[in-house]
């Protein structure tokens, strides 16, 4: 089977882009798709719960909005935001002037080198295993993307044009968690060099283990928290989505905060694109934002899930790496990524496969969480069956 993305083919209109990678999942959805039980397909992290109850109230009753709604945000929106950020982030102090609802995480993502004003030669720097979005933001702004985890890292040419850096904590696929003093040394070493720091944090409310507030852990922290900005948001930016705490990818319902000078631009740049939340979301979002009961009963949920297939997939002889928080379990048989992906799809498994994360990838399969319990229940099923012939049929 053909795994590698398609380069870009010339064409007489629009951007040379490399093909979705996730086209290249098509043989293997084919192969899982033969399970007299059907698909489990585990290999994207979309949700599947119902939105609450209570938040799909709050869009009914927007729904009468025929007017244009406030790029910016309502202010009853923005102080809610404000509000969580003190409560669940350990971030006080916010003024409602810096933050702003967006088209969902991916769109911030996608669009911020363009909006920041970088320029061919500026690079861009995100995270080793990432989220390939990262990437495509670089490539639609006409600048270099660059893989490291550390500034230091870099050579001392591509440092000094260095103008954002990505960091993701928790992290996609991986789940690797940055605490305070690493968030804080990333802060400080792009402050050095004059470099805005922008982190997506969209699961930072799906910690586990020693970051789960819940049974004992200690919160994700965001690098707007004093101890790591040094109490300035100078050059500091934060992406969250409400998509995996509330069940909202549907809403596209996030938002973004920080620098105030960079957030008035960002603003700014917004309203002349027309890229704007609808009133509606935005009305559901302020829900969302004060009722912390739905996003405990949520996680608790991916707690049920990932305490069952922990000890499958490592039956099945995958060992998990980092995984400390979000909705995925990052595994590795020692083999090639698509000999795992393969074999789990002979067993009506879809998975992630980790090359589409970068190099630094490879070998690596991306177990998502977001399935309902009877299909969690079937996964492990699966798996605990197919150890069980391993053992009756050794190769």
């Amino acid at each position: 089977m053909s795994h590698g993305t398609k380069e870009p083919s010339s064409t007489a209109f629009g951007l040379l882009l490399p093909e979705y990678p996730w086209e290249a999942m098509a043989p293997y959805q084919a192969i899982a798709a033969k399970h007299p039980d059907g698909v489990v397909n585990l290999s994207i992290g979309t949700p599947v719960d119902p939105t609450p109850a209570v938040l799909q109230a709050a869009l009914a009753a927007a729904s009468n909005a025929p007017g244009y709604p406030t790029t910016h945000g309502t202010l009853a929106l923005r102080q809610a935001i404000v509000d969580w950020y003190e409560r669940r982030r350990q971030v006080p102090g916010l003024d409602p002037a810096d933050v702003m609802p967006t088209v969902g995480s991916k769109e911030m993502v996608a669009w911020l080198p363009l909006l920041l004003g970088l320029k061919p030669g500026d690079v861009v720097v995100r995270p080793l295993v990432a989220y390939p979005t990262y990437d495509m933001g670089a490539m639609f702004a006409g600048v270099t993307a660059v893989a490291a985890d550390d500034l230091d890292e870099l050579e001392p040419e591509v440092r000094s044009r260095v103008r954002l850096v990505w960091v993701n904590s928790p992290g996609n696929p991986t789940g690797i968690v940055r605490g305070v003093d690493s968030l804080r040394r990333l802060v400080e070493q792009a402050r050095h060099i004059g470099a805005v720091v922008a982190s997506d944090e969209c699961y930072g409310e799906l910690g586990w283990g020693p970051w789960d507030p819940e049974h004992g852990g200690e919160p994700v922290p965001s690098v707007l928290d004093p101890r790591v900005s040094g109490g300035s948001n100078e050059s500091l930016l934060a992406l969250y989505s409400l998509s995996k705490q509330s069940n909202l990818a549907g809403y596209r319902a996030a938002f973004i905060a920080g620098d105030a000078a960079i957030m008035t631009n960002l603003v700014n740049s917004r309203k002349h694109a027309g890229m704007i939340v609808p009133y509606p979301v935005q009305e559901a979002m302020r829900v969302a934002l004060g009722e912390d009961g739905h996003v405990s009963e949520q996680k608790e949920r991916y707690r049920r899930r990932r305490a069952m297939l922990v000890p499958a997939l490592e039956a099945f002889g995958l060992r998990i790496h980092h995984s400390e928080a979000g909705l995925y379990l990052w595994c590795t048989a020692g083999e090639d990524t698509w000999t795992t992906i393969g074999r789990l799809a002979e067993r009506g498994i879809v998975a992630g496969p980790g090359v589409f994360y970068g190099k630094a990838g490879e070998g690596f399969v991306r177990v998502a969480l977001t399935g309902t319990d009877e299909r969690i229940a079937s996964a492990v099923e699966r798996l605990g069956s197919a150890n069980a012939m391993d053992m009756v049929n050794p190769a």
